[in-house]
């Protein structure tokens, strides 16, 4: 896409925090976070495309896209907040810099946090890619983001400081992958033939994960592969294919593309339970965004109704950005949570030839009636539910995995600050 528990100042936040680090909780030996570094693709790039030429002009630059929070193009891939933003301020921690916006700058301009993400990320290097025969969108990789993350390690002084600002920090991992699927399947290549890639993507997850925390990392949230087949763009693109096997009669979305986003999610789970053998100090946690996407996309209603439930926001009295929630969010989702909100016409409102923000598309009205904003991307307003469902932590796979919080009432802070109850 081409898209834990820090916690800051507040002392009530840092008292059940604390709690939850005494009875054995997430976090590791101190349970404060200071910071967030984060990698990803464009559901977690929050500005790094904008900093490279061969990206700097892309729909995520110009309107409509940020139009709903913003009233401008900020580099995100949505008309709003993505995931990450929604995390940062329900965890009161400062918005993480987008490392080549600060790539000049000194050690100072990323002690708040980075952001290495990057949309059009792929998880592999592009010569995997070429050995197939494939073309990748854009030269990142994963392995250009932990080069980043080594460069700024090397700004933050010391090796004891380095390990220091890293124990109080929270790392997020991903989502990253989709962009690996979407180049053989956009190519042509059959479903079967892209199962393949899925451990070397996943071997590319846990290559980053090692390295952060052999760089001092504490906590560690991973989130899965979200549902391919509930993509409108692979949905417009397998419409009619006999390699589409079929469609989900519950959600409507595309079988075997949804077969190949749980095969990964199974092989990234079984990977983070031998790394949590492996380091037993640091907390390494799975956030389950299929399960979050698709729940909403099975019951859209059901989440309208559950988000007019939200109190008013509480003002924190720190210096970070803190977002009120809009009155649009109350409005609930379509019955039809598979079109785009904003394309060019057609099946579920996508076409590649007329894609968001070129002439002859336009958003729709109320762009929190949809799941996806631009056929590949989230709505701001699913982007809060998927948040809220990452920092619940209900849908944990295994009773001995560690969740963002042991600590109800920490939990319940954080989800009353981003309106999720």
């Amino acid at each position: 896409m081409a898209p834990c528990s820090p916690l800051l100042l507040a002392v009530a936040l840092l008292c059940a925090a604390a709690a939850a680090a005494a009875a054995g909780g997430f976090g590791g030996p101190t349970a404060r976070y200071d910071r967030v570094f984060s990698f990803g693709d464009s559901l977690t790039d929050t500005g790094n495309a904008l900093h490279l030429a061969a990206t700097a002009g892309g729909p995520a630059s110009r309107p409509p896209y940020g139009e709903t929070f913003f009233r401008r193009a900020t580099g995100r891939a949505s008309d709003g907040r993505l995931v990450i933003d929604f995390i940062v301020e329900a965890l009161a921690v400062p918005q993480p810099t987008p490392y080549l916006a600060g790539a000049t700058a000194t050690g100072a301009d990323f002690r708040r946090g980075v952001n290495f993400a990057f949309g059009g990320a792929t998880a592999l290097d592009l010569h995997f890619f070429v050995s197939r025969g494939l073309g990748s969108f854009v030269p990142v990789s994963l392995r250009n983001q932990t080069v980043w993350f080594h460069n700024v390690l090397r700004l933050l002084g010391s090796a004891r400081e380095q390990r220091k600002t890293m124990a109080t920090s929270l790392f997020l991992v991903g989502e990253i992958g989709v962009n690996d699927y979407f180049i053989g399947l956009n190519e042509n290549r059959t479903v079967g033939e892209v199962r393949t890639f899925v451990p070397h993507v996943v071997g590319a997850i846990r290559s980053v994960i090692t390295d952060v925390i052999s760089a001092g990392a504490g906590t560690v949230v991973v989130p899965g592969m979200i549902p391919l087949g509930c993509e409108p763009q692979l949905l417009t693109l397998y419409r009619g294919s006999v390699d589409a096997a079929g469609y989900d009669p519950e959600s409507g979305c595309i079988t075997r593309l949804n077969d190949l986003a749980q095969l990964h999610n199974r092989e990234l789970r079984r990977m983070l339970a031998g790394l949590r053998r492996a380091h037993p100090g640091t907390a390494i946690v799975y956030a389950d965004l299929y399960r979050a996407v698709t729940d909403i996309v099975v019951s859209p209603r059901a989440y309208g109704a559950h988000a007019r439930t939200q109190p008013p926001h509480t003002v924190l009295t720190i210096q970070i950005p803190v977002f009120p929630i809009d009155s649009s969010f109350l409005a609930g989702f379509r019955h039809m949570p598979l079109d785009a909100c904003c394309g060019g016409g057609g099946a579920y409102n996508y076409d590649d030839a007329s894609f968001c923000g070129a002439a002859g598309t336009a958003p729709c009205a109320d762009p929190s009636e949809y799941v996806s904003w631009d056929g590949v991307h989230y709505t701001e307003a699913a982007n809060r539910l998927i948040a809220c469902s990452v920092l619940e932590g209900s849908h944990s796979h295994a009773a001995d995995a560690p969740t963002l919080s042991n600590s109800s009432a920490t939990t319940e802070d954080w989800l009353h600050r981003i309106g999720c109850v």
